[in-house]
């Protein structure tokens, strides 16, 4: 008698953080992958944008929140950001924003869990094609919201806490904040890219003047000019060390304008900073913290979900993309084993033990 192998199973976690409304997977986006032949059970959650009744009324099993602690081990568990800090063995593979690449903050810890436990982190980050470029990303709308951000903090509207809205409601912001605007200037750097281009759409619609940076302009960057805009929208993406952007020789630069600093790569734990003047997030309760007073006085906004501010079409855009390579996953396509050889590539040289 022959028995039929378990089906592949993916489990999509309910979020730790309190702010983060998004979802990896939308109702009709958990659907299709069911139907691709793959299990989808999906954890309860009462901040996701997404109600547990759409994702049932798709025909998906709700399970109750944190389930993944007690899966199978070969059950695949998929969020977006942080997972607890509890247990200290990470025993599934898991897929989401680890932030455990670049040096940052605790990134050696959780490594060491993931080993303890003999699971695996496949970070959405790193989840890219043979020429390296990401496949599926948040960064069009992490643009966006950086940039309304922004605009809205230098027209003096941007106003704490910070709460997820529609579209519609950022776009009315950001037309009413114009009128505050007139020749305010922007430059936005890694202006081209998914972050880029978002930063750019929000500034346009504030009225804002925009200096649009690529990476010719930031390989020999023009200090002097950099300054002498009133906003900077920094989109870079950066994999390996260079010379920083903003650092705190240019506070008394002669000519400066700059005002506001909207850090959408939020790369400040990690040695691969750009803007060393700023080295800590911001939050939704506190989205602005000043960075200097004089002479001219200079805020940044450093906040690491910007698009759970627009959660609906931030996940129905990620979802979109996720879809169509997670059967992949269960079936060796390279962009997963692309991941999974960063991800082991990065615990090599940690001086990792059983014990954690």
């Amino acid at each position: 008698m022959t028995t039929n192998p378990p089906k592949p199973t993916i489990l999509l976690r309910a979020e730790e953080r309190p702010s983060e409304r998004r979802t990896p997977l939308t109702p009709e986006g958990a659907a299709e992958v069911e139907a691709a032949g793959i299990r989808v059970l999906v954890e309860s959650s009462t901040t996701r944008v997404y109600p547990d009744e759409e994702y049932r009324a798709q025909g998906l099993e709700i399970v109750p929140a944190r389930s993944w602690l007690d899966a199978d081990p070969d059950v695949v568990v998929l969020g977006i950001k942080e997972l607890p800090d509890e247990p200290a063995q990470l025993r599934h593979r898991h897929i989401y924003f680890g932030h455990a690449y670049k040096g940052q903050q605790g990134a050696a810890e959780l490594l060491r869990r993931f080993v303890a436990g003999g699971g695996e982190l496949l970070d959405l980050e790193y989840l890219v094609n043979s020429s390296g470029q990401r496949v599926v990303a948040f960064g069009y709308w992490a643009g966006f919201v950086g940039g309304a951000l922004g605009a809205l903090q230098l027209a003096g509207e941007l106003t704490a806490p910070l709460v997820p809205m529609s579209l519609d409601e950022l776009a009315g912001k950001l037309e009413s904040a114009g009128t505050r605007l007139t020749g305010a200037t922007a430059v936005v750097t890694g202006a081209f890219g998914r972050a880029g281009r978002g930063a750019t759409d929000a500034l346009v619609l504030a009225g804002v003047g925009v200096s649009r940076w690529d990476r010719d302009d930031t390989r020999d960057l023009d200090s002097d000019a950099l300054v002498a805009h009133d906003l900077l929208v920094h989109c870079v993406h950066a994999n390996v060390p260079q010379p920083p952007f903003l650092t705190e020789a240019d506070r008394t630069r002669p000519g400066r304008r700059l005002r506001v600093l909207a850090d959408v790569t939020a790369d400040v734990p990690s040695d691969l900073n750009l803007l060393p003047v700023s080295n800590r997030l911001t939050s939704w309760s506190e989205p602005v913290r000043r960075i200097w007073d004089d002479p001219v006085p200079l805020d940044a906004i450093v906040i690491d979900n910007l698009p759970s501010l627009l959660p609906q079409q931030a996940s129905q855009d990620f979802s979109s993309g996720l879809v169509p390579i997670l059967p992949g996953l269960f079936t060796g396509d390279p962009v997963w084993g692309r991941a999974a050889a960063t991800f082991h590539g990065a615990i090599t040289g940690l001086e990792l033990t059983a014990e954690v």
